[in-house]
């Protein structure tokens, strides 16, 4: 005798407990999510907090817009060099005690790169180094009321960047030429090389450093675009993330996720 299928269908679980994915959603359905989103919610009440610090202590006019503009001015740096060199490096996967943070950060993103779940940076990552990037600098600039300015532009920054991100999944053309530009870079940094194009707003830092391409500029598809590297033979040697993930996917994204919701709806 079969087992009865007891789990609860998506519309009766919390908002959060669902599967969203971005190609199958309209804009108004992502904003809807995107502020309801713990991690959006957590950015927004701490830029309130650093406000009130401000409030409290605050630097005068000239170090308090210094301030903030290098807290939005840093980020797009911080974020390339992180994305590059930690996201796409091959060390973490190799400690045990990294490799679930990878996984959750960044790999799990390009296995299923419209999966919503996945998509925001989690907050005890994304946290400590907007804090980092933005306080010591504000702190130079204007002190305690320089360090608030400048961590609210990191945390509104986060917002915007997480924001435009989800956009670049999203299925549909936006109007604006800009937007446009930012979702075609990224896309082939998921589809087609994940060896550039590491900006998500912005490629000034992709092109300052060498790793800004457009698809025609490359004669091929990596081999390595879906799995980042880590496939069998790197996971018989480092196998935690083969091992959280119930296996090694391959082949196309979007594909392979189809194909597990078939086989979930069959079971």
């Amino acid at each position: 005798m079969s087992e009865t299928n007891t789990a609860k269908p998506d519309s009766d679980l919390p908002f959060w407990k669902r599967r969203h994915y971005l190609d199958r959603m309209t804009l108004r359905e992502l904003i809807v999510a995107y502020f309801q989103h713990y991690t959006i919610m957590a950015y927004l009440a701490l830029t309130v907090f650093a406000a009130l610090v401000y409030a409290w202590q605050p630097a005068g006019p000239v170090a308090s817009i210094a301030a903030f503009g290098a807290g939005v001015a840093v980020y797009p740096l911080v974020w390339h060099l992180l994305h590059q060199y930690v996201l796409h490096g091959t060390w973490m996967y190799k400690h045990k005690w990294l490799s679930p943070t990878w996984k959750r950060i960044h790999y799990d993103h390009h296995q299923d790169p419209n999966d919503l779940s996945v998509l925001f940076g989690a907050l005890h990552t994304t946290l400590p180094t907007i804090a980092l990037a933005t306080m010591p600098v504000g702190f130079m600039i204007g002190g305690v009321g320089g360090t608030a300015a400048a961590f609210a532009a990191g945390l509104l920054t986060t917002c915007y960047y997480e924001f435009m991100h989800c956009i670049q999944h999203l299925s549909f053309k936006p109007k604006w030429k800009w937007v446009q530009h930012m979702k075609q870079r990224h896309n082939e940094h998921h589809y087609f090389d994940e060896n550039g194009n590491f900006g998500i707003t912005n490629y000034w830092w992709d092109h300052l450093l060498g790793t800004y391409y457009e698809k025609k500029d490359r004669p091929s598809r990596s081999k390595t675009v879906f799995n980042l590297g880590y496939d069998e033979e790197v996971a018989r040697t480092y196998p935690w993330v083969k091992d959280l993930s119930g296996g090694n996917a391959t082949g196309h994204p979007r594909r392979r996720a189809l194909a597990k919701e078939n086989n979930r709806a069959v079971a």
